[in-house]
């Protein structure tokens, strides 16, 4: 093949590849699985921790194989979609589920099962009924639904950053919101979209 025809091609291939966007959406089934994994930790229900990985990090729940693929080049939205990577492992994230876990079993069980608190629908947890805990563990329950509504607060925040998607967090909240419930016990109070208490 001639010089100028090689060229000619080259020309073509990147022209279409610069007309092609880079637009990577919510990976909603990736988030799914790594909210589950997550909820599942907190709860005391996971089969077991990610394994290890160089550096102390954990691997990441998602892991697309590494390597080269002409796709990246001729169609890289597509490409960049087949390979996200929601990775729930970074040290921040582990510490904060570590202490998640910790409160859930040792202090916020307890009140989920009085009735005193449940799961908001804005992925917190809130005050159902104070009169549900005896007077000498109000100020408990106040500084203990406070200091998890932090944590959880700051670990949405943090998984979409530590994904490189910042924008992603109201997507992630609206996912733990509903996989708090779904992995609630029987009898544990949770709102509805519209802010009225049920019960599980």
């Amino acid at each position: 093949m001639s010089l100028p025809k090689r060229l000619m091609i080259t020309a073509m291939i990147l022209a279409v590849a610069a007309c092609v966007t880079i637009n990577v959406y919510f990976p909603e089934a990736a988030a799914e699985r790594a909210v589950n994994e997550f909820v599942s930790s907190v709860n005391g229900t996971a089969s077991g921790d990610a394994p290890p990985v160089e550096g102390g990090e954990t691997s990441s729940l998602l892991k697309s194989q590494k390597h080269f693929d002409p796709l990246m080049f001729l169609v890289p939205a597509a490409y960049a979609q087949q390979n996200i990577d929601i990775n729930i492992n970074t040290g921040p994230i582990r510490a904060i589920q570590d202490r998640m876990r910790t409160r859930q079993q040792n202090e916020l069980k307890p009140f989920f099962e009085a009735g005193a608190v449940g799961y908001g629908n804005d992925a917190l947890v809130h005050v159902k009924d104070r009169s549900a805990v005896g007077l000498a563990d109000r100020n408990k329950l106040d500084r203990i639904v406070a200091a998890e509504n932090q944590d959880r607060a700051a670990v949405y925040r943090e998984i979409a950053v530590a994904n490189g998607h910042p924008e992603w967090e109201d997507d992630i909240r609206r996912l733990f919101a509903s996989e708090w419930v779904q992995q609630a016990e029987p009898g544990w109070y949770y709102q509805n979209q519209s802010g009225d208490w049920l019960q599980k």
